[in-house]
């Protein structure tokens, strides 16, 4: 069985503001001396994870991520007849469990990856105390903690700080997608008119503002960890090869939220390259180190990233034991086969 499973992709943006930052504009990164435009990895991974792909491929194995656990379990409480001052109380036992949880709040303080599992565990407890109104005790409260099969938890990983047994060691490397070429981020500045203002003297705009935007040729960089994600996943193969396909899928079809509204910019992968081995992976971005320029910058660019391969393989011996790639601007290649690929054993 092959250890690693690394995804290359090249993606084409119009213009677009996919992942902004504290100022609203979009995210930027340094890369050869020149600016870049960047997509965080955090932005990529939710994306993916919340997207349709998963959740049609992966509905019943799939975590959710949330402050509110607290919340929740007092909602259900309150509903099934517990008085409000029990409910709290009960429900800020609960959410203890899985994190620091401030008194007078059942809110916890850091997000918590909930599994189903664990999510099952606390709607049973809730449904036992409410029928028994009474307060968990302490043996029900450890075993709301439970050893996760959700997909995404064994992909990406989740911390609990008080319960470290049940932390996941995440099985999938994502990086920051960087253009693979400099860009400048260009200002858009717009106005809303107010539609009964017609008739008035006045009929300036009722809304001025400024967004920021920029296009680009995104290079993209995934690595998964099959035997991590299998031992996580309790050496299911075939809910494996499923998590697997919808990953590859949703890296190749799933655009990040940013502005979509504004920019319409959805975007396929205009090429897509899969690796299978045993060896240690790496990286292609050292193929942009130097930016890549011209007036088209996908040819160049895939270009750079197949020579850069090969050069790999020129230096270090194989880098990988088998390669399937698609090239969406020449009609050469398929999802399908990359996926078919990838989930071999």
């Amino acid at each position: 069985m092959s250890r690693f499973i690394q995804i290359h992709t090249l993606t084409s943006y119009p213009p677009a503001n996919l992942n902004r930052d504290d100022l609203g504009r979009p995210k930027t990164a340094m890369m050869g001396g020149v600016e870049r435009l960047r997509v965080s990895s955090q932005s990529l991974k939710r994306h993916w994870r919340t997207s349709d792909v998963f959740q049609e491929a992966l509905r019943d194995h799939l975590g959710t991520r949330t402050k509110d656990i607290g919340k929740y379990v007092q909602k259900s409480l309150l509903e099934k007849g517990i008085n409000e001052k029990k409910a709290e109380e009960w429900a800020f036992s609960i959410a203890g469990v899985f994190g620091k949880v401030e008194k007078g709040k059942v809110t916890t303080q850091q997000l918590v990856f909930f599994s189903p599992e664990e999510w099952q565990a606390v709607d049973d407890l809730v449904a036992t105390l409410a029928a028994e109104n009474r307060k968990p005790e302490l043996d029900e409260l450890k075993g709301l903690l439970k050893k996760s099969t959700a997909v995404d938890i064994a992909l990406f990983g989740r911390m609990l700080a008080d319960s470290s047994n049940f932390n996941v060691e995440a099985a999938c490397q994502v990086a920051h997608a960087l253009s693979v070429h400099g860009v400048t981020v260009e200002d858009d500045y717009f106005t809303a008119v107010d539609d009964l203002n017609a008739d008035h003297d006045d009929r300036g705009a009722a809304h001025i503002g400024e967004t920021g935007f920029a296009s680009a040729v995104f290079y993209s960089y995934v690595c998964i960890e099959r035997e991590a994600l299998l031992e996580a996943l309790g050496g299911d193969e075939e809910l494996v090869n499923k998590a697997v396909a919808a990953m590859i899928e949703a890296i190749a079809t799933v655009s990040p939220k940013g502005k979509q509204n504004s920019f319409g910019s959805h975007a396929y992968a205009s090429y897509m390259m899969v690796e299978i081995g045993k060896k240690q992976p790496r990286s292609l971005s050292a193929a942009f180190l130097a930016p890549v320029k011209g007036d088209d910058y996908l040819p160049s660019a895939i270009t750079a990233i197949e020579t850069q391969t090969k050069h790999f393989d020129s230096v270090y011996g194989p880098c990988a034991e088998q390669r399937a790639s698609f090239n969406a601007s020449t009609g050469e290649g398929s999802l399908p086969s990359i996926i078919q690929v990838a989930t071999q054993s």
